[in-house]
């Protein structure tokens, strides 16, 4: 094969990749939606192994609706979860389709968060039309610092980001702990480590506490919505991003067509901290109200599963934000309700994970819910 036509076919697998068939239509929103069903089925025969009968089963699982789309306060309770998962996993997504496996977004999380509570109470005199959006932007632009830092590191030295992101989400909690400890961060007459609070005129406003107080859902559900948008755009319809997917796609021809491999790298790992960031500080901002050890609860952890779940596009990181939020709202209901553990949704959320892993388990498993590719076809 000669040298145009290798360029020719690269050029085709490529057009290929930005004009998506049938194929990645399935691999986008079919897989996924089996993978859920099989790992609800598997959920339930792991309650009737551990000796759950089949009323308390059905019981548990008409909870678990009710509980995330069931009332106006599940609803409210299923979006406010999903908003920082929304937020960490369109970074990760970001990072997958640029060829990197960023797994730091706990570690961006809790700085973001962390940062936009300090810019918060130290700039309690601006007017709330200034200082949130400038206590988010905060929280945004150390996300991008913190994750820039593994960034620079493979840019520069080739240290694998997947080691690099480890060590600093473990840097991450160790710092927060001591900033909490310092006199100008920690609340006053406080001796544990917990933050001062974020002034009113920094809080992302509730959007129903009109209808009712307890409703937590806020603003920060149309900062995610804008999010998705943007970083769809980034990715599908400019340079930047067709230089991030094709070299996710292929590093090599990337650079061979003269595009800077390691700016892209640094871009896209600061673009990726940023939205973690945002996730932090709209969680602080709109729900906790402070910083403490630990509060993002594990949410950058949970953000790797929802970008698979996702496949990696945007929109797909936000239905599986939503599901996933929906999974922990009605988790709680479906332990008050039918007095299952909580622990179930771990592994139903798990079960989930192994078979989106698995795309040709679930293909062998529904074999009628896709198309037959024929040998040699597409």
């Amino acid at each position: 094969m000669s040298l145009n036509e290798s360029l020719d076919t690269a050029r085709d697998k490529l057009l290929a990749r930005a004009a998506p068939g049938r194929t990645e239509f399935e691999d986008l929103v079919v897989v996924p939606l089996f993978a859920v069903v099989v790992a609800l089925v598997l959920g339930a025969l792991t309650m009737l192994a551990t000796g759950v009968d089949m009323p308390t089963i059905g019981r548990s699982y008409v909870a678990l609706l009710e509980g995330s789309v069931g009332s106006v306060n599940a609803i409210s309770e299923t979006l406010t979860a999903a908003i920082p998962l929304v937020f960490a996993g369109l970074g990760l997504a970001l990072g997958f389709r640029t060829g990197l496996f960023n797994i730091g977004a706990e570690g961006q999380l809790l700085m973001g968060g962390l940062a936009a509570v300090i810019f918060g109470f130290t700039f309690s005199g601006l007017p709330f039309v200034l200082l949130m959006p400038l206590s988010l932007l905060a929280g945004a632009l150390m996300g991008a610092f913190y994750a820039g830092i593994a960034g620079y590191l493979r840019a520069a030295t080739g240290a694998h980001e997947v080691i690099s992101t480890i060590m600093l989400n473990l840097i991450s909690y160790r710092l927060l702990d001591y900033m909490l400890s310092l006199e100008w961060v920690q609340r006053e007459g406080r001796s544990d480590p917990v933050s001062r609070s974020v002034p009113e005129n920094a809080e992302l406003p509730r959007l129903l506490e009109w209808l009712d107080p307890n409703l937590r859902v806020h603003a920060g559900v149309f900062v995610m919505l804008l999010a998705v948008w943007v970083v769809y755009w980034l990715l599908f319809r400019s340079k930047l991003g067709f230089e991030f997917r094709a070299s996710g796609a292929n590093p090599d021809a990337a650079r061979y067509a003269g595009m800077r491999a390691s700016l892209i790298i640094v871009l896209a790992m600061c673009i990726a901290g940023a939205l973690a960031g945002l996730g932090g500080a709209n969680q602080v901002l709109g729900v906790l109200g402070r910083a403490t050890p630990g509060f993002s609860a594990g949410l950058g952890f949970d953000a790797i599963a929802v970008a698979l779940l996702g496949r990696s596009h945007p929109v797909g990181v936000l239905f599986a934000g939503l599901l996933f939020g929906a999974l922990e709202a009605g988790g709680r209901q479906m332990q008050v309700d039918a007095g299952v553990s909580i622990d179930l949704i771990g592994i139903i959320q798990a079960l989930i994970i192994v078979f989106i892993a698995a795309p040709l388990l679930v293909r062998a498993i529904f074999p009628w819910g896709f198309r037959r590719v024929e040998k040699g076809g597409s």
